[in-house]
């Protein structure tokens, strides 16, 4: 099977990506997130990314786009729901680059995260991978979440520490006083 994995950052993709290859899954990987906010944090994302697939062998297809505005603009007044939103519009992306290049399948390591829906991103993912006319792989990576950490750690790799649009980053450093 030739799948593309939607990759958001270097740390989420370690698990998964050995555990596709051990299954012999041809893997190859998809970075675009246009949610990542400010555009420094995705540029390190990034850039650890390409500095980890560099040592894996790993090909990635990066997005040249950085459509943060349009992100914004389908979140706005919604930012309760925009992790719907975000799910959608990068598996879409992807499912649709995924049948350019004549992929069998599309995967995320958003599955890999113990923080995110995995009922909607499997889900969206099945909707968009149908559409596009190709397969959605579901694997529950969050097994391996420790051991991406130890990994990531070991290698020296940046690790963010919020899921990446504007309002995760809010969330992590304002906490609302129980006291208004």
């Amino acid at each position: 099977m030739k799948l593309l994995l939607h990759i958001c950052c270097g740390p989420c993709s370690i698990y998964p990506v050995r555990i596709l290859r051990d299954e012999g899954i041809e893997v190859m990987g998809f970075f675009k997130n246009d949610n990542i906010h400010p555009f420094t944090e995705h540029e390190k994302r990034r850039e650890a990314l390409v500095d980890y697939t560099a040592e894996t062998g790993l090909r990635v297809f990066y997005s040249e786009e950085y459509k943060m505005e349009e992100f914004l603009r389908s979140v706005v007044f919604r930012e309760s729901d925009r992790c719907v939103v975000c799910y959608y519009q990068r598996l879409k992306a992807t499912a649709l680059f995924a049948k350019k290049g004549k992929f069998d399948a599309i995967s995320t390591t958003l599955l890999y995260s113990k923080f995110q829906n995995h009922d909607l991103i499997r889900q969206t993912g099945e909707a968009v991978a149908k559409e596009a006319g190709i397969d959605f792989l579901y694997r529950d990576f969050r097994e391996g979440w420790k051991e991406g950490i130890e990994e990531s750690k070991r290698l020296g790799m940046y690790r963010q520490q919020y899921c990446g649009c504007i309002y995760s980053e809010k969330e992590r450093f304002f906490k609302q006083s129980a006291k208004v």
